[in-house]
This record gives structure tokens, C-alpha cells and sequence, in this order.
């Protein structure tokens, strides 16, 4: 046989390979058990249901098959695969795949009302998700700890696979659309490395990534979709908050660029345009920014926003009437695209951001709108420009920790005051520490989505409270309650366990071990260059003794009035990281426990890097970390016989400095009944117990084992007792 043949017959060989693995079973993801009752489990009255059908819900009974109109997201859904040939065939042949993020044209995770995209289509309310849609299929990646949030949000049109595993998007796509075909999705949403990462896998599949700049959501969504909100003016962001003029920054981001041998920069991250320009505002939940682009070059500064939101203060506050490189020149929120385009040709070399930790650099629309060879792509010098707080915002970080810690205390206090004379429920203390916490003077929202778990919820590491899980809170198991807020002063993260009954052994254990890692990691004194994912470990330490973990991270960075969540830090073992700590950066420090189906005990503070003033033999310098947030530890869920008189020294020392500031603070509000709950809450520990006491307490904490000496002595006996007959 010639060789031209053999060539042939491999050819037509891996030809039938690729079409029997795109003709092969569907891929499977999170198993829906939702789905799988309206599939055909038996219901009440002895019936079966039928399947879903794409078009109709049925819903059956022994006397009676209603049929009912179809849901309004599977209505969605069809609208969108007729705009996938109609609209699409516009700008060439159809597409036969849409990829569809949560995210905005800035990569947000959580977005406006007008940007919802994905739950406008699925009904899915949470973030960091991504959705593929075929002609025949629909399904939806997201993170672990939002599984079953979309499972109970979610109808029976969608499978749920979970990011970072065994299938990929583009392996679903391969799997459902043929070869040679086009897969569309809006590059103003997608993260240029993620495109590039999406094309070449889909190349891998033989199937092509096109750019649909209209969004196919925005077009079924019509006139429905949310107008964007009116009068919302920017604020300022006044000197004694911020400590520094935005003029001293754009000129220390100058000298970055100019290092980097960069002409301009494209700023995309609204965190990053509003902590370089001194202002702030209300586009996005959770975090103050303002939806705008900006474009610094070593010349002039371009700030492109909606005309309506500046202010005669805002003119005055950016000089936009004068001409040389310190004045910033205003122009519409949609001309930043022809700017470019323009600049371009002139631009030798501009720097766009790349992904660093949370951030994910840039949009592809962005990247794209440039010649390649000019586009530097590079982790943005705003991002540690950021992270290390000047004085007067490390000073004001602190000030907002206190009228955090003063909320909590004044919240908790008030619901235990009233626990016993009324019912209580997930939703309804979310209600409560929320209303607290806003009642705060200099407070402007919330900085993250809170979380109350109580019971087997808070046993569920990414439980998202809501409506829809809401139960009843009652004394016989743990509540866990993450939550912070957003002062002019700074931003604030803290999550505290809390019980209004008695606790159990295993409860106390568990508590006092995740309390020891925090202890620790806040004592902690270490040289410079030390990796924060060196320091995860001695927070785990403590968990790992039980043969346990957690899986979230250990810790991430926090803004000024700005992110909760703020790159470049991130504590987290086993992810290696180029960044180290620095004096004046802010962070997180969480452990937690979690005993399946039972109960969880979870606990954050926000740690600040100092310099101790001593240097280590290599000539690093020794940095330290001091607690900024001031909540009170539970000490019924305390057991100090499980803590070294080092670590109750610790807690003792915390517990002091809660009782000094937070104390004063609850004064100056005149809350007494806030003030002596706090008390009661961070009361001394004895760091030394006497002799006898000490015995005493560990011989207590070996009564589990003592059940076990009855049945070892009659083991024993009965095997001695018939060498004696």
C-alpha cells in the first residue's frame, strides 16, 4: 500500500474520531436533583410527572394534567437562539453557540440594575458565573460555593457545571455544536486573556470565536432593560479622607509609566479610576465608584462619563477649565472608543491591565481596539499605588473599624435583648445588622452581600442567604454572620459566629480552634519578603490539627472607601504570588470550621501591615500585623483550657482594646445597653489556671474517651478467662 493511502486512511480516521466524540453522550454537570423530580419522581397522590418539555410546564395529579404557559426565562432563552440567526447573520453567517458573563463592560462582578444581563436571561441572581447557549442547549459555569444557589434559581433548560472543572465551556461547545461552526459573545464583557484562552480552545474543537459587538441580551431585552439611573452626581472625596491630592498621583502614576517606557494608559477598573481621581459614587453595589474610562498620558488626562453626573463641584475639583498636563479634560462616556482609535497612531507604547488576583485586567474589546504591537499588557501600577494607604487613610480605616464594630455591637445587643419575645429568622437579622449598620455616622452602604447562616446553612462554607433558603434562627445552634460596610473613612469586612443557647463540646472545640488561628496570624512578626501564601499555613495550623479545613482563602486585600475584595494581596497556600506585604496594606484574615449537615463556625478581621522599625539580618524589614477590626469574640463558645496562655494573653489584649475604643465609642452614642453587652462579652480570661483547676479541666476533656475502659476491661477478661478454666 502506498504511503499517499496510509495518509488518507489516518486522515479519514481522525475525521470519524472527531465526529463520534461530537456526536458522543452529552457531558454531565451538577446533578440537579430538582430537575430530577420534575423529570419522573413520584409525586403526592401517587402520580408520575412528566418531563419538562421545551415549550410547556406541566404540572399532574390524579384527576387532572394542567398544562401551563411556558416560564418567562425559557421564553428568554428562545429569543435569544432566534437573535443567534437573525441578528447574528448581519455581520456574517450564523452563530451556533453564545457565550454569555456575568460581568460588565469594566469586568465588575457585581453590576447595575441595566447590566444584569445573565439574570435577565436565567433568573440566576448571583455573580462570577459565565452561560454557553446553543440551539439546543443551555448551561452555566460558576463557582462552588454558588452551586446551589443556581440550582434553586435556575429552570430545568440549564445543566450547572462548576468553574475549574473536568468540563470546560469549550468542551461542552464541542460537544453540541459542528464542526466548521461560529460561536459568538461580546467582547466588551470578556477579559482579553480569557478570550485568547476561549479561542484557542474552541480552535481546539474546530469551532471559531467571532466577536458579536451587539449584545444579543440587550437586544431581546429591548425596551425593558433599565434606564441608566438619573442625578447621580459624582462626590468628591475630600483630602482629609483620601491624603493625598489626585494631581500628586497622576504625576506618581506618570513616573510609573514613563519607568515602564509607556507613551499612556488605558484605565478600565472603576476602583482604579476612582481612587486616582479622588472621587467616588453609587453605579455599582457594594463599592463606590463611578462608571467611566479614563486615559493618562504624559500630556493630558481623558475622563469619559456620563455629562449628567458632573457637578460644578466636580469641575472645580478637576480643574476642567484650564489647558496644561494637571487638567482633565471631560468627554462622553461612549467617545473613550474613537479616542482610542485616534490615539492610537500617535501612542508608541500603551499600557492595558493584566489580570492580577481579583482584577481581570482588561476587556478584549479594549485590547483589541489597538494595533497589537503598541498594547503593553502589564499588572496596573495603580493597583500598588493603592493598596499602601498614606496616613490619613490608614488612620481612617481604623475610624471606620470602630463604627463598624459600635453597629454590631448595637445590633447583637438588641437582638439578644429581644430573642426571647419574638421569632427570628435568617433574613430578619440580616435586616437588623444592615439598619444598624447604616445608621452610622459617615456610613454609605454596604460592602458586600450579607450572609447569615444558622444551623446546617452555616455548616455550608458559600451559603448565600436569601428568601427563597430564609429559616428560622432558634438558641440550639450556631449562627454565622458575614457582613461589612462602606464609610467615607474606610471599608470594612468581618464575619462572627455567635450562639444564643447553650453550645456543645464539639461546638467549643471547633470555635476555640478557628479563634486560635486568628489570634495567631495577628501576632505574627516576620521579615518583608515573606510570601502571603506562607503566612495561610499558620492560620490552617490550627484546623489541621482536627484533620479539617476550610476552603476558602485565608485572607485577601480591602480598600479605603473602595473594594472589599483588592488585589494584589491574597492569602491563600498552595497559589504562588510574587507580592508582598508592605507597611500600610489592609487585609482580611478568615479561618472556619464546617461539620457537614450540622453546624459551622466562621471568623474574619481585617489585619493592618506596620513596620515593627527593625530590620532582619538580610536588611528586610520586620513587619508586623494589628487587628483593625473591634468585634467581640462569643465566649460561651470559648474553651480556655484548649488555649495556650500565650493565645489567651492575646485574646485578653484584644479584648481590651474593644473594651477601650469600641467602649468610648458606644459612650459617645449614648447605647448602655450596647456597651455593657460588650463588656460582658470581652471579660478577662484567666491566663494561668491553679494546679488543681488544671488537672481538673483535663481530666474533663478526657471524659469522651472514658466510655471506652468498660469495654477494654471485659475484652481483657474474656480473654484471660479461659486460660484460667
Amino acid at each position: 500500500m502506498t504511503t499517499a493511502k496510509w495518509i488518507w486512511r489516518l486522515l479519514l480516521l481522525n475525521i470519524l474520531l472527531v465526529l463520534g466524540a461530537v456526536a458522543a453522550e452529552p457531558t454531565r454537570g451538577y446533578h440537579r436533583e430538582i430537575c430530577q423530580y420534575r423529570k419522573g419522581k413520584l409525586v403526592s397522590g401517587g402520580g408520575r410527572q412528566p418531563p419538562c418539555s421545551p415549550s410547556i410546564r406541566y404540572s399532574f395529579s390524579m384527576e387532572t394534567l394542567q398544562i401551563q404557559p411556558m416560564s418567562l426565562y425559557h421564553s428568554r432563552l428562545l429569543a435569544l437562539r432566534e437573535q443567534m440567526q437573525i441578528r447574528a447573520s448581519l455581520q456574517g453567517p450564523e452563530i451556533y453557540g453564545y457565550i454569555l458573563p456575568s460581568t460588565d463592560e469594566h469586568l465588575n462582578q457585581e453590576v447595575a440594575a441595566r447590566d444584569q444581563r445573565l439574570h435577565y436571561l436565567t433568573g440566576y441572581t448571583g455573580v462570577r458565573a459565565f452561560a454557553a447557549i446553543t440551539h439546543h442547549g443551555a448551561a452555566m459555569w460558576l463557582e462552588k460555593r454558588y452551586a446551589q444557589q443556581a440550582d434553586g434559581e435556575l429552570d430545568c433548560d440549564w445543566e450547572i457545571y462548576l468553574a475549574n472543572g473536568n468540563v470546560s465551556i469549550a468542551d461542552w461547545l464541542g460537544s453540541r455544536v459542528h464542526l466548521d461552526k461560529r460561536v459568538g459573545a461580546d467582547p466588551h464583557l470578556v477579559p482579553h486573556y480569557l478570550w485568547a484562552q476561549w479561542e484557542r480552545e474552541l480552535e481546539d474543537k474546530f469551532l471559531k470565536l467571532v466577536k458579536v459587538n451587539n449584545n444579543l441580551v440587550d437586544l431581546i431585552w429591548g425596551a425593558e432593560r433599565p434606564e441608566q439611573p438619573k442625578n447621580q452626581v459624582i462626590q468628591v472625596q475630600a483630602r482629609e479622607f483620601a491624603g493625598e491630592n489626585w494631581q500628586d498621583k497622576i504625576r506618581e502614576l506618570r513616573r510609573r509609566l514613563a519607568h515602564l517606557g509607556c507613551d499612556a494608559m488605558v484605565v478600565t477598573s472603576l476602583t482604579e479610576i476612582a481612587y486616582l481621581l479622588n472621587i467616588r459614587g453609587t453605579d455599582i453595589p457594594y463599592t463606590p465608584v463611578v462608571k467611566s474610562y479614563a486615559i493618562v498620558s504624559q500630556d493630558d488626562i481623558f475622563f469619559y462619563v456620563d455629562h449628567g453626573k458632573i457637578s460644578l463641584g466636580i469641575d472645580l475639583h478637576l480643574r476642567t477649565d484650564c489647558y496644561n498636563e494637571d487638567c482633565v479634560k471631560i468627554k462622553e462616556y461612549h467617545q473613550i472608543w474613537s479616542d482610542i482609535r485616534t490615539y492610537a497612531q500617535i501612542w508608541k507604547r500603551v499600557l492595558v491591565s493584566a489580570p492580577c488576583v481579583q482584577d481581570l485586567g482588561t476587556s478584549e474589546a479594549i485590547y483589541s481596539s489597538m494595533p497589537g504591537q503598541i498594547v503593553v499588557e502589564y499588572i496596573s501600577p495603580i493597583i500598588f499605588m493603592r493598596a499602601q494607604k498614606n496616613s490619613d487613610e490608614q488612620a481612617g480605616m481604623r475610624k471606620a473599624h470602630i463604627r463598624d464594630g459600635a453597629a454590631i455591637c448595637e445590633s447583637m445587643s438588641n437582638m439578644e435583648a429581644r430573642f426571647q419575645t419574638e421569632q427570628w429568622t435568617e433574613e430578619k437579622i440580616k435586616y437588623e445588622v444592615e439598619l444598624w449598620r447604616l445608621s452610622q455616622k459617615h456610613a454609605k452602604g454596604l460592602s458586600l452581600r450579607t450572609v447569615v447562616a444558622y444551623g446546617e446553612h452555616s455548616a455550608l462554607p458559600y451559603y448565600i442567604s436569601s428568601n427563597v433558603t430564609n429559616i428560622e434562627v432558634s438558641d440550639q445552634s450556631l449562627l454565622v454572620i458575614e457582613s461589612g460596610g462602606q464609610y467615607l473613612e474606610g471599608t470594612t469586612d468581618v464575619s462572627r459566629t455567635f450562639i444564643f443557647g447553650e453550645p456543645t463540646h464539639d461546638m467549643k472545640k471547633a470555635y476555640t480552634s478557628v479563634l486560635a488561628g486568628i489570634l495567631h496570624l495577628a501576632q505574627l512578626k516576620f521579615p518583608a519578603d515573606l510570601k502571603p501564601s506562607e503566612v495561610d499555613a499558620l492560620v490552617r495550623s490550627m484546623v489541621w490539627k482536627d484533620m479539617t479545613d476550610y476552603p476558602q482563602a485565608t485572607g485577601h486585600g480591602i480598600g479605603a472607601y473602595g473594594a472589599v475584595e483588592e488585589p494584589p494581596i491574597s492569602v491563600a497556600y498552595g497559589k504562588n504570588s510574587s507580592f508582598h506585604f508592605k507597611q500600610g496594606y489592609f487585609f482580611s484574615s478568615e479561618s472556619g470550621y464546617y461539620k457537614r449537615d450540622d453546624f459551622g463556625v466562621r471568623l474574619k478581621n481585617v489585619l493592618e501591615v506596620v513596620d515593627t522599625g527593625h530590620r532582619h539580618p538580610s536588611g528586610a524589614h520586620f513587619l508586623a500585623f494589628q487587628d483593625v477590626t473591634l468585634v467581640p469574640y462569643e465566649p460561651k463558645l470559648i474553651d480556655s483550657t484548649l488555649l495556650s496562655a500565650v493565645e489567651k494573653r492575646l485574646l485578653n489584649d484584644y479584648n481590651a482594646k474593644i473594651r477601650d475604643e469600641i467602649g468610648n465609642e458606644l459612650k459617645r452614642l449614648g447605647n448602655m445597653r450596647a456597651f455593657y453587652w460588650m463588656m460582658n462579652k470581652t471579660r478577662h480570661i484567666r491566663e494561668y489556671l491553679p494546679e488543681d483547676e488544671y488537672r481538673s479541666a483535663i481530666e474533663g476533656s478526657s471524659l469522651n474517651s472514658q466510655p471506652l475502659i468498660p469495654l477494654i476491661l471485659l475484652l481483657i477478661l474474656a480473654a484471660i478467662l479461659p486460660a484460667w478454666s
